[in-house]
């Protein structure tokens, strides 16, 4: 009987996502000889138009965008050589406070534990020995990032299925100095603070000590900078090329994640997200 593969799922919430935060590893992953599973929890329809129209203005095609936004997930997706792309297919909620967040069928407005259901029966599909997407904030407020949030980590313990898992996040030190190369290089957006659910405006990144797993991806850069670039319907969220390729390994090399779930007894701080399963 062949040995069975060791699995790597990434929940994330819209197009794009999968490349700025997890591409690294999905790419390191996948060149390792282990599965990677991409689950999509939106359809990104409040992302920008052709041109960078904007939700709400005039051009702006809600269905249009979400089938462009599936060709360049569709796209990311091979240049990081993931194996299974799955989409939930709920409506992109938009930004924390934008009317879309009371659509009844988007993203925010679905009750967990229906969401977590569905992605349960992928999880039970799959086997995931790792799962891995944000933390509670969605790492900078979105409200489809922080229900992701809430219907992996409520699909995690329905099925007690992964291993490991893990929340997405960065360092502080790191983004300080991530913020002076964006100042550099004139992107000014960066000095508005992003403002979570409550209204409160929220600190990206963590003190270096809590990151449990640290994770050189220097090597897949290229492979992170092509995929991002795949999306470039969405200018400003990927504003990462802006730095070119060189700096944006320099900046862009090590992804980072706290540990939150362990059935291996494996130490930390760790290297890989696979540490104690091979």
């Amino acid at each position: 009987m062949a040995e069975r593969r060791l699995t790597l799922m990434a929940v994330h919430a819209h197009p794009d996502d999968e490349a700025s935060s997890t591409g690294g590893v999905l790419a390191a992953a996948a060149a390792s000889g282990i599965r990677t599973i991409v689950v999509a929890c939106t359809d990104g329809r409040c992302g920008d138009g052709p041109d960078g129209v904007k939700p709400g203005d005039p051009g702006h095609d809600p269905e249009a965008v979400v089938a462009l936004r599936r060709t360049e997930l569709e796209a990311s997706c091979d240049v990081l050589k993931v194996d299974h792309l799955e989409w939930l297919g709920y409506l992109d909620s938009g930004m924390m406070g934008w009317d879309t967040n009371n659509a009844p069928d988007c993203f925010w407005q679905t009750p967990v534990d229906a969401a977590a259901a569905r992605l349960g029966e992928l999880m039970t599909t799959y086997q995931p020995d790792v799962v891995v997407t944000y933390d509670p904030n969605g790492f900078y407020g979105h409200p489809d990032h922080i229900q992701a949030h809430r219907v992996t980590m409520r699909a995690v313990e329905l099925t007690g299925i992964p291993r490991k898992v893990y929340w997405t996040t960065a360092p502080r030190s790191m983004m300080a100095r991530f913020e002076e190369v964006l100042r550099e290089i004139g992107f000014t957006e960066w000095d508005e603070p992003d403002i979570g659910e409550h209204g409160e405006p929220i600190e990206i990144g963590v003190p270096d000590e809590e990151i449990t797993t640290w994770v050189d991806i220097s090597e897949f850069c290229e492979q992170k900078y092509k995929s991002l670039a795949t999306h470039g319907s969405q200018s400003e969220n990927i504003f990462f090329l802006q730095m070119g390729l060189e700096r944006f390994t320099e900046l862009m090399g090590i992804e980072t994640f706290i540990r939150v779930q362990d059935t291996t007894g494996a130490a930390v701080p760790e290297s890989d997200l696979f540490a104690g399963l091979r």
